[in-house]
């Protein structure tokens, strides 16, 4: 396998080591330890590698039955606070007398900004308090940068703690935090030192949304996995495997897949589909599958490791992501399984959708379809299971563009730069 254009990867022996010794990030992220969202859990892991002092700051905890091995060390030293309590009644205090215009102002900020968003409004108004009293310890620890993941209520705990701090922040902007509701989206893209986006596809959404003005500090920034832990197997022989790994929820679009799976066992085709993952739709999933009588071929396996998965990807065939836009406008950015089965060298079939074509380029590095389109996935897979050296072809070229543009290590070393106030005008990975 071709892995000569694969970029350096950036470690801590990186000379620059007084800076290192400077730089302390505050990540700020909705919910931890959040098993759909672990890949902020090895982003922050990579940064703490490049010797960057991390404190991980959850506005809730989440509540799990399953969890990777290496977030529960990072969940004994998260910095997890409850809604209201007596340090945080102190802390409101505490800035309305130090800093009173900015608290006042940034709470009519939070209220002026989301009028009209019941969710972003009462959600800002319940973690207030608790962002206000992170703020505080933030100050006291000697936090030099915020980083928020998603562009919802973490990236306005960044804005309410810089007006209350002046500590700069960011923040990476994903997929349904820009497509249901922009409700101040603007001000924050106005006073983050920087914006981070997942493709070009949002950052190109984001200008649109706030101008061309704001174009040099929004930049792209992938999303990465690790490439040295999801790694090519041998290829499987037997039964054709199809794996399809997410939340069960409409916007992951397993409904599709089911249909494309029931045409195929129509034609006769030897397969077997498994389901990975847990979620809203799992009694609809459960019931259509049985309707087409596939229960002994479409698997639901509910929940699993990163270890787990990786063994799993490692004995399939293809992976699918079947993603489409729900009827409330969520929409992904680019999963971040298809990353996972690419540097594993699986082929993947995708939709066309978003992000994700900037990763799957039909034909070269996987094949797409139409959101929606059963009969273009049956076609796809179809395709697949009869042609092993197109699965071949596309797995060697996947595993090379994630290697060159989706490794975590590499992008993880381009946010440090923007942490640290290094990295030039709407940068990309080098």
């Amino acid at each position: 396998m071709n892995e000569a254009l694969a970029p350096e990867r950036t470690t801590a022996a990186d000379p620059d080591q007084s800076e290192k010794g400077r730089t302390r990030v505050a990540y700020i992220v909705s919910r931890f330890p959040k098993l759909t969202e672990t890949f902020i859990l090895y982003e922050l892991l990579a940064i703490e590698r490049l010797g960057v002092v991390v404190d991980l700051y959850p506005l809730l905890r989440q509540r799990e039955s399953v969890i990777q091995p290496e977030a529960r060390a990072l969940m004994a030293r998260a910095h997890y606070a409850p809604f209201l309590s007596l340090p945080i009644i102190r802390s409101q205090i505490h800035w309305l007398r130090r800093r009173p215009r900015a608290y006042l102002g940034a709470l009519l900020a939070l209220l002026r900004g989301n009028w009209g968003s019941r969710n972003l409004l009462l959600g800002g108004l319940a973690v207030f308090p608790k962002v206000a009293h992170a703020a505080r310890q933030m100050d006291r620890d000697g936090v030099t940068h915020v980083h928020c993941h998603f562009a919802t209520h973490p990236a306005l705990a960044g804005f309410v703690i810089q007006r209350l701090t002046g500590i700069p922040f960011s923040f990476t902007a994903h997929g349904s935090d820009l497509h249901v509701d922009r409700h101040m989206l603007c001000a924050k893209v106005a006073e983050a030192r920087r914006v981070v986006t997942i493709s070009d596809y949002n950052r190109e959404l984001i200008l649109e949304e706030c101008g061309q003005p704001w174009q040099d500090k929004v930049s792209v920034i992938h999303c990465g996995v690790d490439t040295e832990h999801f790694v090519p197997a041998t290829p499987p022989t037997g039964t054709f495997r199809i794996m399809c790994i997410g939340t069960l929820h409409e916007v992951k679009g397993q409904a599709f897949l089911v249909e494309a799976c029931r045409r195929l066992a129509r034609t006769g085709m030897d397969f077997v589909c498994h389901f990975v993952g847990d979620g809203p739709d799992r009694q609809a999933l459960t019931e259509q599958i049985a309707a087409a009588g596939l229960a002994d071929r479409l698997i639901l396996e509910g929940a699993m490791t990163r270890t787990q998965i990786a063994a799993l990807i490692g004995r399939s065939h293809v992976l699918v992501a079947p993603s489409v836009p729900t009827r409330t406008g969520q929409r992904e950015g680019i999963p971040v399984v298809l990353m996972e089965a690419m540097s594993s060298g699986i082929p993947v079939v995708a939709s066309r959708l978003s992000g994700i074509p900037e990763l799957v380029d039909d034909g070269r590095t996987g094949l797409l379809v139409q959101p929606g389109d059963a009969e273009g996935l049956t076609e796809a897979l179809r395709r697949l299971a009869d042609d092993p050296d197109l699965r071949t072809r596309l797995g060697e070229a996947g595993r090379a563009r994630v290697r060159r543009e989706f490794d975590v290590a590499v992008n993880a070393a381009a946010l440090r730069r923007h942490f640290t106030g290094q990295a030039p005008s709407h940068s990309r990975p080098a």
